[in-house]
């Protein structure tokens, strides 16, 4: 009974703890969730090198920066963890006060429709797919595997990417291979950035005021990895990202959609290895590929204001690609609402945002220039009589994360 007492008293007051462990680095957030108030954010990188880095931002307070070495991902959330507590630089007093610890985890495959409470059973499961995601995965459960042993005794979260779109029907995520290749092989489409769409989608319903239930929203997110999902009465139902997230829009270095057969001709006409095809188009394609000046859409929308061709043109195909898929979601869910823009270049870059409406005027998508370049994050950018809102709505994958593990924990 004591016990009970003491967990429900924490809860009450939960500050949660958010860790996104990646192969060298370790990004993390701090929220007290009663008023879901950031209290410190922060990164390390570089981690195993020489002039491995810090950087810690408190609520309110001054960036704390620090280069040294970091050998490890333990020393890297133990530094972190200091810091929470660092008398000058922290916001809480001891580690006793984070009441539980919410991890984001890549690929849950077809096991975890939902978040879950951290067991040995659930990191066995993460391990088993270490396969379909050989570069988030593992680095993921160290992460998990780190905070158990530096924060024992409260209860750890598993956030997983692919779990929102678990909801996506079999017609949608099969491909026209032997049926056997699923069965045996579970190659199936799994979706991924499922938190961000979450978010931005329950966003979305509470600045449209309209119950998500109700709407069929879709959500673009478009960063460096670039994602769009069909959002219907608030569950997924398509999204362009597949097996891997190779599939889809074109991206900051990843081609997305090719037709396969340009594979087999990489191999066995130019000589290519797999590890080459595999390098060319997850880091050498995309709008850094096709441009030739980079895979920062700053800089390459610079090029096309500056009468590069190439870049206009890839520009363009990058357009074409998400015009494509949003009119094939419009479809899906016979009819939408509402489109949202989320992620680095869908929060802030305006061009691509008026670019990609054009040709939308047949759904009554009617764009307000001003508010559509205005400084204001968080907006609505479509006139008043437009049928079809257009939204923008600032990404925050952490607090989803944490708001998952308050459900879970309290």
């Amino acid at each position: 009974m004591k016990g009970r007492l003491q967990y429900a008293d924490r809860t009450e007051n939960m500050k949660i703890l958010v860790i996104n462990s990646g192969s060298s680095s370790v990004k993390y957030k701090f929220f007290d969730v009663k008023d879901e108030k950031e209290l410190a954010r922060g990164i390390v990188e570089r981690i195993g090198l020489k002039k491995s880095e810090l950087v810690h931002v408190p609520a309110g307070g001054k960036e704390v920066k620090i280069v040294r070495e970091i050998s490890d991902h333990e020393s890297a959330i133990s530094l972190a963890l200091s810091f929470l507590t660092d008398k000058e630089h922290g916001v809480i007093k001891d580690i006793s006060e984070i009441g539980a610890v919410g991890h984001r985890v890549v690929h849950g495959g077809e096991e975890f429709s939902d978040s879950t409470i951290i067991t040995d059973e659930v990191i066995k499961a993460i391990k088993s797919y270490f396969k379909l995601a050989p570069l988030h995965n593992p680095p993921n459960l160290l992460g998990i595997k780190v905070a158990q042993k530096l924060l024992p005794g409260i209860k750890h979260v598993a956030v997983f990417d692919t779990a929102f779109h678990q909801t996506i029907p079999p017609s949608a995520y099969l491909y026209g291979l032997p049926y056997s290749f699923y069965e045996k092989e579970r190659i199936r489409r799994y979706g991924f950035h499922g938190t961000s769409h979450k978010y931005v989608a329950h966003r979305a319903a509470e600045i449209l005021g309209e119950p998500l239930s109700r709407l069929k929203l879709i959500t673009v997110h478009l960063g460096n990895g670039c994602s769009i999902t069909a959002v219907k009465n608030g569950q997924s139902v398509n999204t362009s990202m597949g097996f891997t997230p190779l599939e889809g829009l074109l991206m900051g270095t990843r081609s997305g959609d090719i037709d396969p057969a340009i594979v087999l001709y990489l191999l066995s006409e130019k000589g290519m290895s797999a590890e080459d095809i595999d390098n060319l188009l997850n880091k050498k394609s995309g709008l850094l590929g096709m441009s030739g000046v980079s895979s920062d859409m700053r800089d390459l929308y610079e090029a096309v204001k500056a009468g590069d061709k190439k870049a206009k043109l890839t520009f363009e195909v990058f357009v074409d690609r998400i015009q494509k898929y949003i009119g094939s979601y419009i479809v899906a869910m016979d009819g939408v609402d509402a489109i949202v823009f989320t992620a680095g270049i869908g929060e802030n870059h305006a061009p691509t945002r008026s670019t990609v409406c054009e040709k939308l005027s047949f759904l009554g998508v009617k764009i307000d220039s001003k508010k559509n370049n205005s400084a204001t994050k968080e907006k609505i950018i479509t006139t008043d009589d437009s049928r079809v809102k257009v939204l923008v709505v600032p990404t925050n994958e952490e607090l989803m994360i944490a708001r998952e593990t308050y459900r879970l924990v309290k």
